[in-house]
């Protein structure tokens, strides 16, 4: 019986608070809990929206298999090459156009620490989100469908507003993928836990960036917008920052999650 194996989650890194707090953050994970899968939303590094190449080369050498993106999968036209290169392990959600670039999903091969391949692929909401997506409920069917192992390890994304949807889908594939991990509000949530047929899941597990902010902005700029009405360009904020994320036991086995645990690292001052 193969022993079972950690994956860690980081959720949305934004820009350099986020990557400051993310990279040191590396070192105690790397030894709380010896990962043998890295990943990371990296949808919001480019000052809060987008990701540029060189940002996700950067994550590439800090260690991690493989970047997801979310709502602002396109804000950098710059990633698109990467996003239509097999090669490179980045994918834009699953559930968007056909007809849109990049992959839908990403796999990480096996290797030392991991006997199995892991597969990691992120769907859209559709309550209150601006950006059209298909049904994220049958994307991830057909998704899993696709795959030709039986019992494959599936990290499923939920970048979704709503709790509720999250949830929903989080059951509805109960028992099929190794874990649902929601992302996008950036607020990390208190209920991580396996559901009753094997799935790990947490309605968010909040973001790399600063807390001292208005979800990774400044607070004046959104204050200013919120009670007048004028547009108003968000600057990034700064201060509190954190690193917050997940660590998933995986049984290889059975591709089913074993346990699931928070993370959430303050970066050291001084």
């Amino acid at each position: 019986m193969p022993d079972p194996f950690a994956i860690v989650f980081f959720g949305d890194c934004v820009g350099q608070p986020g990557r400051r707090a993310l990279k040191a953050a590396l070192p105690t994970v790397r030894e709380r809990f010896a990962p043998s899968v890295w990943i990371v939303n990296g949808e919001n590094l480019r000052s809060g929206s987008g990701i540029t190449p060189d940002q996700f080369k950067d994550l590439r050498e800090a260690g991690f298999h493989a970047v997801t993106l979310g709502d602002h999968a396109f804000r950098d036209p710059r990633i698109v090459p990467m996003l239509d290169d097999p090669a490179e392990p980045i994918c834009r959600p699953a559930n968007l156009s056909p007809k849109g670039p990049g992959k839908r999903m990403v796999r990480i091969p096996a290797a030392a620490g991991r006997p199995r391949d892991v597969y990691v692929a992120t769907v859209l909401g559709r309550i209150f989100m601006s950006l059209p997506a298909d049904d994220p409920f049958a994307c991830a069917d057909n998704l899993i469908g696709s795959l030709p192992e039986h019992d494959a390890i599936i990290i499923i994304e939920a970048h979704m507003e709503t709790t509720a949807e999250k949830a929903a889908l989080a059951h509805h594939l109960d028992g099929r993928v190794t874990a649902v991990i929601g992302s996008h509000t950036h607020v990390q949530t208190a209920d991580a836990r396996v559901l009753p047929k094997g799935t790990a899941f947490i309605t968010d597990v909040g973001m790399c960036g600063p807390y001292a902010s208005v979800i990774g902005r400044d607070p004046k700029g959104v204050l200013r917008a919120m009670t007048t009405g004028v547009h108003t360009h968000y600057e990034m904020g700064e201060g509190g920052e954190r690193a917050c994320g997940c660590v998933i036991l995986v049984d290889p086995a059975t591709g089913r999650a074993r346990s699931i645990e928070r993370i959430d690292l303050p970066l050291a001052v001084g």
